[in-house]
């Protein structure tokens, strides 16, 4: 037992709460679950237009080390965007039916049409869940329900606690990764992989 001068920690007991904020076991993975152990986690937005420019540069990668590295995508709506929410809000409605990636892509792929917009989007994004083939009862009653909303602020707690301020924030193999250049990502990975 430490005492509150002394300031010793337990590095090891800081690696799993970090490890687990990053990625839980039942966060979302884009394809499949990758060979090796490096995963790459994306905190993101779906208003958020830096993470639309990341977006093609996400799924690059995904083509690239598919069935090497597991891609985790965690909701981290920002207060700002007005639409952010109710977008992470229909993704995971989406997922509980496993279409989260089907959902997860008509965000981005629309996201100039809703993006911005200081008005609820409510009908629009029931219209991308009847598009992808959502059992819409199922849809009408997940979509804004408590469950829903305690999943997706699970991952904006997570992200708190990591120190995410905006998005994207990017960890690979468990180290906040930040960009400068698109080739970046590559070496970061790589990086990882040869270790």
């Amino acid at each position: 037992m430490t005492s509150a001068g002394d300031d010793s920690s337990d590095p090891t007991a800081d690696d799993a709460q970090v490890q687990e904020a990053l990625s839980r076991t039942d966060a979302h993975v884009l394809g499949k679950k990758g060979s090796s152990d490096v995963t790459f986690v994306e905190f993101l937005d779906f208003e958020c237009e830096a993470c639309g420019a990341a977006y093609p540069i996400v799924e690059d990668l995904r083509e690239k080390y598919a069935g090497e590295v597991t891609f985790v995508a965690r909701y981290f709506p920002l207060p700002g965007h007005f639409n952010a929410e109710r977008a992470a809000w229909a993704v995971e409605s989406a997922a509980r039916q496993g279409k989260f990636e089907q959902m997860y892509r008509k965000m981005y792929e629309t996201q100039s049409t809703w993006g911005e917009a200081q008005e609820p989007h409510d009908k629009l994004f029931r219209g991308f869940a009847e598009d992808i083939g959502l059992d819409m009862s199922q849809f009408d009653t997940d979509y804004g329900s408590d469950a829903v909303k305690a999943r997706v602020q699970r991952d904006i707690n997570d992200g708190i606690e990591l120190g995410v301020r905006g998005t994207p924030t990017f960890y690979v193999d468990g180290e906040l990764f930040e960009p400068q250049r698109v080739e970046d990502f590559t070496q970061v990975i790589d990086e990882a992989l040869a270790r």
